[in-house]
């Protein structure tokens, strides 16, 4: 076999080796914060951010986050083939445009959209996000928009400079983020201990002439809780009876929107609500798709302003959009859509009731393990919170400390605004987290407890914790 020195070997290549581990890697110090002067084979570079990635925490192990860790081989299959595609380029990629819109159509079906054209998918009004947090923006703003051409309608000389969102502190901090970047007074709603949502006469209490908007959650990132959006909708419509303003609102169904319509049809939180204009909600999430995808949509097109959508013809032909982001991979989209198409609305159903069932089961475990305390228990969003008796002798932060040494990662936490007193942990049962590692994560948890209550150096404070 003849060898050809005159360029050098392929990384394959199987006459050669490859000093990944004896040579190059170790002998010359890689700069970590500046591009290195050589350049180096694929193959080493692979292995060195592959063994530096070893030292995270396992995905699934992460009950922490609600983001979506595990999806089918052939979803991932999909996923990888797009991943060089741009979503925003509509010409040069129609397929994948055609079926961004039937996703956005599909979402607004699912939440009861009223006016939908079965034959025509662009009769949906919303848009496709990176996460719930471009869709919170882009709501937050198309509300405000709303608002000023309607106090301007009403008077050409109304004072439209003092917009304010009514929202409670339980919000996520995305929440926070709109209202100051996009220069809106918060009206937060306080808690309490024992209550981690607002109330219905909290809200209709706290709104005038300048709100927006009145948010309400979906499934808190708190406790997982459903807030009473058929109630804050009603306090709301008697306010408009005693000559108050008509306030809209927005359902931040980030974690809960593709739960309750598989477990909790007849519960009226969505468009069948008059007074729902806009929803928000996370297909990374329990969309059961990897991240970055979500979806806002709207009532109809007049909770839209034309204002807020722009025309751009550089990438060929005319392309409406409605985003914060611009160039952004499709491979989201697709993932998502062969959610949509692979389980269908009974697929969704099962998933569901099997995480809620682990949810419950769990929760009922752990209540048993002293000095534990359930204070959400999965039976709405599969999100189980605990606290501590008072004569614990470790607090949450010592607990989620030692966890980790299993592998386990759980967020500890202080409650928002007036019930910061209150201290938590908050157990996320997504899919992958099959009743096995329930019972593994039970038997972890009993150890970490017995080992504490011997051991632990009583903790004094920890940091409010935002996902």
């Amino acid at each position: 076999m003849t060898i050809d020195d005159s360029k050098p070997p392929a990384d394959d290549d199987d006459t050669v080796l490859t000093p990944a581990y004896a040579g190059r890697l170790d002998a010359n110090p890689v700069p970590l914060t500046r591009l290195d002067t050589d350049e180096r084979t694929a193959v080493e570079t692979y292995r060195f951010i592959h063994d530096e990635l070893m030292l995270e925490g396992q995905s699934r192990m992460n009950l922490a986050t609600f983001v979506t860790t595990w999806m089918e081989p052939h979803a991932d299959m999909l996923m990888s083939e797009s991943f060089d595609k741009n979503a925003i380029d509509h010409d040069e990629y129609p397929s994948t445009s055609a079926i961004e819109s039937r996703c956005i159509a599909m979402v607004a079906d699912l939440f009861h959209a009223p006016g939908l054209s079965p034959s025509d998918p662009l009769s949906a009004t919303g848009a496709s996000t990176i996460g719930s947090s471009e869709a919170v923006m882009l709501a937050g703003l198309a509300l405000k928009w709303r608002w000023r051409a309607q106090r301007r309608s009403a008077d050409p000389a109304a004072d439209v400079s003092r917009p304010k969102l009514v929202l409670g502190t339980n919000v996520q901090v995305v929440w926070e983020k709109f209202c100051r970047y996009f220069d809106v007074e918060p009206v937060y709603v306080p808690m309490e201990p024992g209550r981690y949502m607002v109330t219905p006469e909290q809200v209709a209490a706290a709104v005038d002439i300048d709100t927006i908007g009145a948010v309400v959650i979906l499934g808190t990132t708190f406790t997982g809780e459903f807030e009473d959006v058929a109630g804050v909708c009603s306090a709301l419509d008697k306010v408009v009876e005693a000559g108050g303003p008509d306030v809209p609102v927005h359902v931040d169904a980030a974690s809960g929107g593709f739960v309750a319509p598989f477990l909790d049809p007849d519960l009226l939180w969505d468009f069948r609500l008059p007074r729902v204009a806009s929803i928000n909600v996370s297909g990374h999430k329990y969309g059961l798709t990897y991240p970055g995808i979500g979806f806002v949509v709207f009532r109809d097109r007049s909770c839209l302003d034309d204002d807020l959508i722009f025309h751009v013809n550089y990438l060929g032909g005319d392309m409406p959009t409605f985003t914060l982001n611009f160039s952004r991979p499709a491979n989201q989209i697709i993932g998502q859509y062969y959610n949509f198409l692979r389980l269908g609305r009974a697929g969704y159903t099962r998933v569901m009731e099997s995480l809620r069932d682990t949810a419950t089961w769990l929760a009922g475990q752990l209540a048993h393990l002293d000095p534990l305390v359930v204070i959400t228990d999965g039976s709405e969003l599969p999100v189980i919170a605990l606290t501590l008796t008072d004569d614990a002798p470790m607090t949450v932060f010592d607990i989620s400390h030692e966890l980790r040494t299993y592998g386990w990662q759980v967020p500890a936490y202080t409650m928002p605004a007036d019930a910061q007193s209150v201290a938590v942990l908050r157990i996320v049962v997504r899919e992958g987290f099959s009743r096995d590692l329930a019972r593994k994560f039970r038997d972890d948890l009993a150890k970490v407890l017995q080992w504490l209550a011997k051991n632990a150096p009583r903790a004094t404070s920890g940091e409010r914790f935002h996902h």
